[in-house]
């Protein structure tokens, strides 16, 4: 199946940025949460999958902006900076939570990487277990998985 990816030049319509996807996805409405991602071919397990990416901002900006905002696409990268994927991202940020995910977060290098835990099949959401801490402000989880927490904050 060829690869096919949503670009827009509107910079408010969801994405996916073809530099940054290792395989064939697309963005359409998720029963989750507005927006997901797709993928379009099989996808095997244990591989990359697409990089985040956005504005690398610090951490007084990251609070400035967690406060003025109603939608957050913030990833932190380490102590200091966070990614914002609202600005410059590669689409990942549309990756939606769930409590059984398909997917995980590796930083190496600098570089925040989605690696698929098991093989993927065409027209399967590309999900992530956001892993929201404890002490943050409980945020409701709707991923609907048999397993499911009720929260997407981890429960301890």
């Amino acid at each position: 199946m060829p690869r096919k990816n949503i670009a827009s030049t509107n910079g408010n319509a969801p994405r996916i940025d073809p530099r940054y996807a290792s395989f064939g996805l697309e963005i359409r409405h998720s029963r989750i949460h507005r927006w997901g991602i797709y993928a379009l071919e099989r996808i095997p397990a244990r591989r990359k999958v697409m990089e985040y990416t956005g504005e690398r901002i610090s951490r007084a900006e990251t609070k400035r902006r967690g406060e003025e905002r109603e939608l957050h696409y913030l990833f932190t990268l380490n102590s200091y900076w966070t990614v914002d994927g609202s600005v410059g991202g590669s689409g990942a940020e549309y990756i939606n939570h769930s409590c059984e995910p398909n997917l995980e977060a590796r930083i190496i290098r600098d570089h925040i990487l989605y690696f698929s835990l098991r093989e993927i099949q065409p027209g399967e959401e590309l999900l992530i277990d956001y892993r929201f801490e404890k002490k943050m402000d409980t945020v409701q989880c709707k991923c609907g998985a048999p397993n499911c927490r009720g929260t997407i904050n981890l429960l301890d």
